[in-house]
């Protein structure tokens, strides 16, 4: 019996590692899998394992207020470290680049315990953008022993960096799994409060950014190029998903609150967010999750970032990297808006990212590391 540890604590974590523990739990006599949540955030967190209906067997909940990166760090190799000696698992499993994932692979590394990376292999080549997710990522991939590339280009980064071929399986992103499911489970209207809140009628973009490097005066520049797309299109309202970090809501509430057709949200959950993303016109986001997201649905994504290590969608041609600046925000978006040819370019688009199979890639990929399998898994293709 192979006994596989996957280990997570933020909700951008969970959506994209819960299809693979659904995967794994169809092997019930070849494979055990455990669950560990550290609970890095705790609501949003837990708005996804109810989702998905996952029940940690451990839960650290390391989470609190102004929480560093070094506490984080800390407890998670604190938290784990009497977990693994107990539990022994043949591999731990983490997905992505947040410091749970970092700190778990180093726990599991001290233990001379097998590491497996869902999402390896993405690179800005800046290690201070975004921070620390760089860092975090490339670190993992030197504990690493499997590392699941979702595109081409994530592989050739591996590669790059030195990483034997032969622990690279090329599987696409999980969140498009995570996607499809809830495009299949959820209904297609938006709970009352929120349309209560919406102008019928009107285009509303979609706004989500929440990045450390964003905070301050990059955040005041997108809430300023926001208020003149609200002035110069009557049409067009803003829906702005606030992140329930202090120093962002300090920044987005001063600037845009009771201001017309601007709506503030709490973070909604994920299905919520889905159906937000399928109703928009356009996508503004520092989100890495979204920017996979959002081009399954049709939906064009002005990048809020200097730098993003899912370059796919920028070659594709559905996203766009516009930074911070006020008026290259504003001008981007107004393109958009006022050009019917330039929308239509970038929203038809085949999403590069995936095709809802990455998971059972995953799953097949550690079936066949661990002898289970004689053949390798087929890579993804787009």
């Amino acid at each position: 019996m192979l006994k596989v540890l996957v280990v997570f604590g933020t909700r951008p974590e969970a959506v994209k590692v819960a299809p693979v523990i659904k995967e794994l739990e169809k092997y019930p006599d070849e494979i055990e899998c455990k669950v560990l949540v550290t609970a890095q955030h705790r609501e949003m967190l837990d708005q996804v394992l109810q989702l998905f209906n996952i029940k940690p067997d451990y839960d650290l909940n390391i989470m609190s207020q102004n929480q560093t990166l070094t506490q984080i760090t800390c407890r998670v190799l604190e938290g784990l470290e009497s977990i693994l000696q107990k539990e022994k698992p043949d591999l731990l499993l983490v997905q992505g680049d947040t410091t749970t994932a970092f700190a778990a692979s180093l726990a599991a590394f001290y233990q001379k315990i097998r590491v497996g990376h869902i999402e390896a292999g993405l690179r800005t080549d800046d290690i201070y953008n975004p921070f620390p997710e760089e860092v975090n990522r490339r670190l993992i991939s030197v504990v690493g022993n499997l590392h699941f590339a979702p595109t081409t280009e994530a592989a050739d980064n591996l590669i790059r960096d030195g990483i034997e071929g032969s622990g690279i399986f090329l599987t696409g992103n999980t969140v498009i799994d995570a996607l499809f499911h809830i495009l299949k489970t959820s209904g297609e209207d938006l709970p009352a409060p929120i349309t209560g809140r919406l102008t019928p009628g009107k285009k509303y973009l979609l706004v989500e950014t929440h990045r450390r490097e964003n905070l301050g005066a990059p955040m005041e520049n997108i809430c300023r190029a926001l208020l003149r797309l609200t002035r110069d299109f009557p049409a067009t309202e803003v829906v702005f998903s606030v992140h329930k970090n202090p120093l962002v809501r300090e920044v987005v509430f001063k600037l845009l609150e009771n201001q017309d057709r601007i709506v503030l949200l709490d973070p909604v959950d994920y299905p919520v967010l889905i159906k937000l993303i399928k109703k928009s016109f356009l996508v503004l986001t520092d989100s890495g999750g979204i920017q996979e997201e959002a081009p399954s649905l049709g939906k064009p994504v002005l990048v809020l970032r200097k730098t993003t290590e899912r370059p796919e969608g920028i070659w594709a041609g559905c996203a766009k990297l516009v930074g911070t600046d006020e008026e290259e925000v504003y001008r981007e978006a107004y393109k958009l808006l006022s050009n019917k040819s330039a929308y239509s370019k970038m929203s038809e688009v085949k999403n590069p990212y995936g095709d809802g199979k990455a998971a059972y890639r995953t799953v097949q990929a550690i079936k066949y590391f661990f002898g289970l399998n004689k053949r390798r898994p087929r890579s993804f293709a787009v």
